[in-house]
């Protein structure tokens, strides 16, 4: 009787735990966020914040208890829905050395040969998976009758900056060079990716420029693509600061796992002091604010000048100065190397500034941009395209433009 007793109290307790934790994520969503009325579903776009946060609260507090680190414990629980099936496409599990990869085949055959993507998913680096991005990738090698290969490169913060970058380089080159195999046809290879995916993307274009021995990359798409993590005071920034699901305060802990930079240094990377003024200057061709088209300035925007630089801090930090982590900032010649580009852009992300000036950088070079902006999009909004009630509009849009862009390759 007694231990029947403890046992009920103990799952009291839990339950009661798990309530006031659940309450406290509510809480925290409905004080700290902001849904702007530019965007469709509210209340479907408060549900997903709060299962993000919920997982992420979870992981955190397993994380306190020395269990796992907290993404590991949100991933798991975004790796629960089960995998979609399509009985006009094959998907097989296999290894490119070490590295998993999802092959999406379409299962009618084909006299020709066929377009081949090569599909990096988002996350931070620290979330999204091979099964988040499943059903992308499925719509991807059915509307497009193509051969897509997803990477589930390492993520962190298990694994640190350039990790990341050696998985999708690894795997690119892999696929690269057994195109024959997979009956991909080597003048049509597109990268694409969404968010840091599109970052893993345009590191791959921008490091196989000068690969003569492999197929030269077609095209690129890049979805609401982070491209730099040198500025978190431009537009975008404060404009969306505390829209979901991706938050200021969310990114600058995705960009402390992955580059293993102190959380500390929070105030004085919000302030722009972490960087020499030489620099900020060096690079204000590029990132300046100026380069933004004036009508995404309308929501308010205040420019924060540069304050005095933080040595300690830009000892830190300096590795976001090199290309493979800032692509946005790599030099002319190889830029203007780089092949047609589908850019998406959604008006209510944190990184939208990002597409913005990665596109000028393009077609000032030379580059053929094919520009797409949702003006009701937020950032991650891709992921909900087979989510039933919790689906948005703007998702299938985005799926469409890409699949037209790749089909007229």
């Amino acid at each position: 009787m007694v231990a029947l007793a403890l046992t009920l109290l103990v799952a009291a307790a839990a339950a009661a735990f798990s309530l006031g934790v659940l309450l406290w994520v509510i809480c925290i969503q409905l004080w700290t966020e902001h849904i702007p009325e530019g965007i469709t579903h509210p209340v479907r776009l408060r549900i997903l914040s709060c299962l993000l946060r919920l997982s992420m609260t979870w992981g955190m507090i397993f994380e306190k208890l020395g269990l796992c680190y907290a993404p590991q414990f949100a991933s798991f629980v975004h790796d629960l829905k089960p995998l979609k099936r399509d009985p006009d496409v094959v998907v097989t599990d296999l290894r490119f050395g070490t590295i998993p990869v999802k092959l999406y085949q379409p299962k009618e055959s084909s006299s020709t040969l066929r377009p081949g993507i090569i599909f990096f998913h988002g996350g931070g680096t620290i979330l999204g998976s091979l099964r988040t991005h499943h059903s992308i990738c499925l719509r991807l090698s059915k509307d497009c009758d193509s051969v897509v290969v997803a990477v589930g490169y390492r993520k962190s913060p298990q694994y640190k900056y350039p990790v990341m970058r050696e998985d999708c380089v690894a795997a690119t080159t892999q696929f690269l060079k057994s195109l024959h195999v997979y009956g991909v046809d080597p003048a049509r290879v597109v990268v694409c990716g969404d968010s840091v995916g599109g970052n893993a993307a345009t590191v791959v274009c921008q490091t196989f420029v000068n690969q003569a021995d492999l197929p030269r990359i077609r095209a690129q798409v890049l979805i609401y693509s982070s491209l730099q993590t040198i500025d978190f005071g431009g537009p975008s920034y404060q404009q969306n600061a505390n829209i979901p699901l991706l938050s200021w305060n969310l990114a600058f802990y995705c960009y402390c796992c992955h580059l293993d930079v102190k959380t500390s240094w929070k105030s004085v990377i919000k302030n722009r002091a972490h960087l020499p003024l030489e620099i900020w200057e060096k690079y204000r061709k590029w990132l300046g604010s100026e380069n933004i088209p004036e009508r995404f300035k309308k929501r308010g925007y205040q420019c924060i000048p540069p304050g005095p630089v933080n040595e300690d801090a830009y000892q830190e930090v300096n590795v976001i100065l090199n290309t493979t982590c800032s692509p946005l900032i790599a030099e002319d010649d190889i830029v203007s190397q780089l092949p047609e580009t589908c850019i998406v852009s959604c008006e209510y992300d944190l990184l939208r500034d990002h597409s913005l000036l990665y596109k000028k950088r393009l077609e000032d070079l030379g580059v053929p941009v094919t520009w797409y902006h949702m003006e009701d999009g937020f950032h991650g909004v891709l992921n909900t395209l087979d989510f039933g009630f919790l689906s948005f509009p703007c998702s299938s849009r985005i799926m469409d433009v890409v699949t037209q862009f790749i089909r007229k390759l």
